[in-house]
């Protein structure tokens, strides 16, 4: 399962980035998914061996207040408040998050997925994702998945290498979003390599741990892209293209649920659909 134990005496997640003084530590991830009456409920688990199987992959880059001014920043953002309601109507509604090292597995044929698996990735590695969506995942012993582009580490509004070596511990899955965001379709076959390849590599070095997927940079890809990932050893990658039907057939195509922010809790009810199982 994605939940991790709760240490005995756990510090607070932090309340922003790290800094030499201000080592990572574990944060509480509660055990909150194995409290109340539907415990079996939630923990009855889908045996691997169907081919397709539904897991909502839901697609998330910032997680602040925005200027409505900025039209992109804006239609990427959701609000925090609207965040952590979204977390308590998964709860509701019955979702299990999890690691696509999970649906890797799943699709393998190697392990179960839990009834009602959800995903939730956040793209680029924005500050904002450490300092306000990690405690809220956190908080409800939520799991996740951080795509990383290693090429902005420590840039203004991005995490630093301390915080993103320190995921794993927070519960958190690193997966690949290249070195530089670039349109990979664009790009000479020697450029492509390195984009996937050291992307990959760095990421791996920076955290201890297999980074095995993949996301592409605006969700641009193409045969001599998917080869690249392919051969780069990455397990599966995920696009923008709507849709939360899963399959080994398309595990380098998986298509992601969009969460662009200003949607009500209705709407976002409707964008998951019903848990699978």
């Amino acid at each position: 399962m994605a939940l991790l134990p709760s240490p005995v005496r756990a510090p607070a997640p932090p309340a922003g980035p790290a800094t030499a003084t201000q080592p990572i530590a574990p944060g509480p991830i509660a055990a909150t998914l194995d409290q109340g009456p539907d415990r079996a409920e939630r923990h009855a688990m889908l045996p691997p061996g169907r081919a397709t199987i539904r897991v909502p992959i839901l697609m998330y880059h910032y997680v602040r207040d925005a200027d409505p001014a900025g039209r992109l920043g804006f239609g990427l953002s959701v609000r925090p408040a609207d965040f952590r309601a979204q977390l308590d109507l998964l709860r509701e509604r019955g979702f299990h998050p999890v690691t696509m090292t999970e649906v890797d597995d799943y699709l393998d044929g190697q392990g179960p997925l839990p009834r009602g698996a959800v995903v939730l990735t956040f793209d680029d590695g924005y500050a904002d994702f450490w300092s306000t969506a990690l405690p809220a995942l956190q908080a409800r012993g939520f799991s996740a998945v951080a795509y990383i582009v290693p090429g902005f580490l420590g840039r203004p509004a991005y995490m630093t290498a301390a915080e993103v070596a320190g995921l794993g511990a927070q519960g958190v899955e690193v997966g690949s979003h290249t070195v530089n965001h670039l349109d990979l379709t664009t790009l000479p076959p020697s450029r492509l390599k390195l984009e996937v390849e050291e992307s990959r590599s760095r990421l791996q070095s920076l955290t201890g741990t297999p980074v095995e997927d993949f996301c592409y940079p605006s969700g641009r890809f193409s045969p001599a892209v998917q080869e690249a990932v392919r051969a780069a050893g990455y397990r599966s990658a995920t696009t923008t293209a709507p849709g939360s039907e899963e399959s080994a057939a398309h595990r380098l195509q998986l298509g992601r649920v969009r969460v662009s922010g200003g949607e009500s809790l209705a709407e976002f009810g409707r964008l998951l659909g019903a848990p699978s199982g």
